[in-house]
């Protein structure tokens, strides 16, 4: 019985923490941004030439065009639902690279964000893609120099951006981005080696240039700290864009990534931990990860938690009940992560913030050192 009154008086905190009295803003449900990119109908309309044949020419451009071009056999191009990373990246290696530019031109949402694609083809077909919105918000992200590996415009929109040489770098890192981050908030100005962007390039420039760090913003985040924040609905239509992330790095041969998974990030790694090849999944003001236990995750990578003593979130109750909440603390000894140093950390957003004990950890986690 005093375990039952317990089980009704932690969920009653919840409930009542979640929904605004205890300090919680609310805010509107959102619709998580799922399937193929924009544009998928167009490109699975097109068709590209089968290895080793070249490039048919356009039928009515001179004698003996039609016959050429019947000569010429062509192929679907790859089902963006259906096709697996590594059936993209093979197909993209079997073509004449002025036929992948020609596919870079006709169908930019859909090459840059098809997970298999080179990368070098994703970042041009991004910039294509972020200059035709035509919008203001976005237009940052086409500047010189930006490497950006995702950018759908949907809903609040998603993007990834790359720091360093993804291809050639020895070590490679990624930044799971918890609540109210999308594509319009993603170059907004904010504290230092805060934000997707700023904790990715913290670590970074910390990191050295053999390691190459991806700010991912590629799935839908909640809004504020409420009931979206609280459930698992967001976290496992990420989780599954994540794994396919994840799944499209390894095709195109980068090496296994770490992960750094902020806030509700976390819930987002928990969920995806035992279908990823992660090297590491590393915890920073986690709310949980829906998981009891490390062990529960299922995953063959190191876990390891950070949570410094002003951070708010160690005022979220450690409970999963009716569906809300995300578990136990992963910072807590019951759990069996390891445990990452972050007392002079800042708060729920300062874990990256340069000559802090926890990006030092990272760091080190990033880069192989870490033992």
């Amino acid at each position: 019985m005093r375990r039952f009154r317990r089980t009704l008086a932690t969920a009653a905190l919840t409930v009542a923490v979640i929904t605004g009295t205890a300090g919680w803003a609310s805010a509107d449900a959102q619709q998580a941004v799922t399937g193929p990119p924009p544009g998928t109908a167009a490109w699975l309309a097109d068709r590209a030439p089968a290895a080793g044949t070249g490039t048919a020419p356009a039928a009515g451009t001179g004698t003996g065009t039609a016959a050429v071009a019947v000569a010429v056999s062509v192929r679907g191009l790859p089902d963006p639902v259906s096709a697996s990373p590594r059936e993209v990246a093979a197909f993209f290696a079997a073509l004449d690279p002025r036929e992948a530019q020609a596919l870079v031109r006709r169908h930019p949402t859909v090459v840059g964000n098809l997970d298999g694609v080179p990368v070098a083809l994703r970042y041009q077909a991004n910039r294509l893609a972020v200059l035709a919105t035509g919008e203001a918000r976005y237009a940052s992200l086409a500047g010189a120099g930006r490497q950006i590996l995702a950018f759908d415009p949907r809903g609040r929109g998603q993007v990834a951006e790359v720091f360093g040489d993804l291809g050639g770098a020895e070590h490679v890192a990624v930044v799971v981005p918890g609540s109210d981050n999308d594509a319009t908030t993603y170059d907004r100005t904010r504290k230092p080696s805060s934000g997707p962007g700023g904790m990715a390039r913290a670590l970074r420039d910390s990191a050295g240039p053999a390691t190459a760090v991806v700010a991912w913003t590629g799935y839908t985040t909640p809004v504020g700290v409420g009931l979206d924040a609280a459930q698992g609905r967001l976290a496992r239509a990420g989780a599954d864009r994540l794994t396919r992330f994840l799944g499209g790095l390894d095709a195109v041969g980068a090496r296994r990534p770490s992960l750094f998974c902020h806030s509700y990030g976390s819930v987002v790694c928990g969920l995806a931990a035992r279908d990823t090849d992660a090297r590491d999944i590393v915890v920073l003001g986690s709310p949980g990860m829906r998981a009891d236990t490390a062990a529960d995750l299922h995953t063959r990578a190191r876990v390891w938690a950070a949570k410094d003593p002003t951070d708010w979130i160690d005022d979220v109750p450690d409970v999963e009940f009716a569906g809300l909440g995300h578990g136990a603390d992963p910072t807590s000894p019951a759990f069996g992560a390891r445990r990452i140093p972050a007392d002079d950390a800042e708060g729920h957003t300062g874990y990256f913030v340069p000559g802090t004990r926890s990006l030092a950890a990272f760091t080190s986690i990033a880069t192989g050192a870490a033992r």
